[in-house]
């Protein structure tokens, strides 16, 4: 039989391309070979960030194109992002492609599929235009999808206007059993004010992006069915593939082996100070690629830690430019600027996960059976709290004071309560068998993914 070769092409974030790789390395243990398509800039970063790991021999390969933007603008800036990804990719896909293509003439090496993060999902009219199929994967929870994909019928109604600004506050969707019925003006700007930009992203998700899925009958998603039941009836065309996760043993022994895909290199010394803490011990906290703290927050946050006096492994990005507070002593703890997050989380040692919420984080916690402490940052993150602590009950809110700042007194009482909390560690425990049921043969997700890999080879 062939061997297919799929082009994935991931938003150009750190919370799409984690998923989305571990994608690509399951497309390739079923028999594929993979492009794997980052920005440039983000390439750089990879590749960096993997001290020489990468084997260009590879049935999965690392590719780069332009993002338009320069070397010095903010890329954290999702509109600027957005509309210069419009205006440079397409063409610049399109020749990789076709130059692709034109090496090899004849074969497996010929690009045949292509699967886009429906937050690009614009470039499968590129797809189409060369006469290649694809698929769109969405990287978050399923709820979401549903949401933004309703926007198209909430304008038709005259709920919101064309650019997501709210008209009134008439109108309701139906997301899950626990929010029955949820304002369409509270449900909107609870999922979307935070985020920078936020109409104008969601303009650029509505025009732009979710067209696309008219152009394939593929939508998969990083979740699982026991997590959002109700929503995947609602949806019954987008299938879960989830949860995506690394599932080499050789990756979950070997310590010296990072994971692919990260912008910044993993400090791999957390796992041999891990091993030295008894189990069910230690609050790992970290925070995702783009969650940063002003000085105050970050002093509560620290001196929380300190106060909770157990065990840490705190996640503190390089990008941060906060001090420390001089009455932190923090000897309890092991500070680190990447961690091998999967790793971390399957350890023995770890009793709770202090978590902005994200997507991935979120379902890797779960996958483990982790226990979470929820403080969400932005976007889809404050309904990830709410899904995570009022519906699945597998974890605590962490609550802000009328200033807007989580207190260390906070910090502490909550780790308290969760550590101590039997009925959220047996839930978490129960949680985590039927979400990796999925993807054990004949599970949901299992099926679903093979069908997709059947679907690719034909």
């Amino acid at each position: 039989m062939s061997i297919p070769t799929v082009l994935v092409f991931p938003f150009p974030c750190q919370g799409h391309v984690n998923p989305m790789l571990t994608l690509s390395q399951k497309l390739v243990e079923n028999g594929c070979r993979v492009i794997f398509v980052n920005t440039d800039f983000n390439h750089k970063r990879v590749v960096s960030s993997m001290v020489d790991q990468y084997n260009e021999e590879s049935p999965l390969k690392l590719v780069s194109i332009p993002d338009g933007l320069g070397p010095n603008d903010d890329r954290n800036n999702l509109g600027k992002l957005c509309d210069s990804m419009l205006i440079t990719v397409p063409e610049a896909l399109k020749k990789l492609i076709e130059d692709n293509n034109n090496i090899h003439l004849k074969g497996d090496n010929r690009i045949r599929f292509i699967v886009a993060d429906v937050h690009v999902g614009w470039i499968l009219n590129v797809a189409c235009e060369l006469g290649i199929k694809g698929a769109l994967f969405w990287p978050a929870a399923a709820t979401l999808f549903h949401l933004v994909s309703s926007v198209p019928k909430l304008v038709d109604d005259g709920i919101i206007d064309s650019d997501g600004s709210i008209l009134t506050s008439k109108g309701t969707i139906q997301l899950s059993p626990s929010m029955p019925e949820m304002d369409t003006r509270t449900l909107f700007w609870f999922h979307m004010a935070e985020l920078m930009d936020g109409s104008h992203y969601l303009n650029y998700l509505v025009h732009h992006c979710f067209p696309a899925l008219n152009l394939t009958q593929w939508w998969l998603c990083d979740t699982a069915h026991e997590l959002e039941p109700h929503v995947l009836t609602l949806v019954p065309s987008l299938l879960p593939i989830g949860p995506l996760l690394r599932s080499d043993h050789h990756y979950k022994t070997n310590v010296t082996l990072r994971s692919l895909g990260q912008f910044w290199e993993e400090d791999l010394s957390c796992m041999s100070w891990l091993d030295e803490q008894a189990d069910g011990s230690v609050l790992y906290v970290a925070f995702g690629s783009i969650t940063l703290f002003d000085q105050n927050q970050f002093n509560e946050l620290a001196l929380g830690l300190d106060l909770t006096n157990r065990p840490f492994l705190w996640v503190i990005r390089e990008d941060n430019k906060m001090a420390y507070p001089h009455e932190f002593q923090g000897h309890k703890g092991k500070i680190v600027n990447w961690a091998p997050q999967q790793k971390v989380l399957s350890h023995p040692a770890i009793a709770c996960f202090l978590t902005h919420c994200g997507w991935n984080s979120t379902m890797e916690g779960l996958s483990n059976g982790v226990p979470l402490l929820c403080w969400p940052y932005l976007g889809d993150q404050p309904y990830n709290k709410t899904h995570i602590c009022d519906e699945l009950k597998v974890g605590l809110g962490i609550d802000k004071d009328e200033n807007g700042v989580v207190s260390r007194g906070e910090l502490k009482t909550k780790v308290e309560q969760i550590f101590n909390d039997e009925n959220i560690k047996c839930r978490c425990v129960v949680l985590k068998e039927k979400v990796m049921k999925n993807i054990a043969k004949g599970g949901t997700s299992y099926e679903n993914f093979k069908s997709f890999v059947k679907a690719i080879k034909e």
